[in-house]
């Protein structure tokens, strides 16, 4: 049997981290994943999906990621229920992530705008010139210079 998941998406407010009793650390948040296709009034829709993410990963979720952020989940749809207040039992579905990535810098959101101090330059890869519009560039620090780049061979990983 398969029960695998991935995503790619933008949270919907600010990871919240949490830790059990034993100091286990987990961190939620929802993803919006946007649908293959549009409305009839060409509106895109989208879906808002709980993700849990425990351990190390649930730590730097919470510290690299925020509201806005593009981020990949890998991991499995797990389902669970309880009773709540009330007495009523209450059935939750969401992603427990096995695997988290960071698809832009930090701070970085889909207006382009960097919220906070980055290794990234607003210089256009091609001509080395400003943008005008604020798109983020992730820029090759070797690009365009002709240096040789001194490596050991014991530093390579084969």
């Amino acid at each position: 049997m398969i029960n695998r998941v991935v995503l790619v998406g933008r949270l919907t407010k600010d990871p919240e981290l949490r830790y059990t009793p034993n100091g286990v650390a987990v961190t939620s948040f929802a993803l919006a994943v946007n649908r293959p296709f549009k409305k009839q009034d060409g509106e895109q829709e989208a879906d808002f999906i709980p993700v849990v993410v425990w351990r190390r990963q649930a730590e730097n979720a919470a510290n690299f990621l925020s509201k806005g952020s593009l981020a990949g989940i890998d991991g499995r749809i797990q389902t669970r229920n309880y009773e709540n207040n009330e007495g009523r039992r209450v059935y939750v579905t969401e992603v427990i992530a096995d695997s988290v990535q960071f698809l832009e810098p930090k701070g970085t959101h889909s207006s382009g705008q960097s919220t906070s101090g980055n290794n990234y330059s607003n210089r256009s890869r091609s001509t080395g010139t400003e943008q005008s519009q604020g798109v983020p560039s992730f820029d090759d620090p070797f690009a365009g210079d002709s240096k040789a780049i001194d490596i050991n061979e014991d530093d390579l990983p084969f």
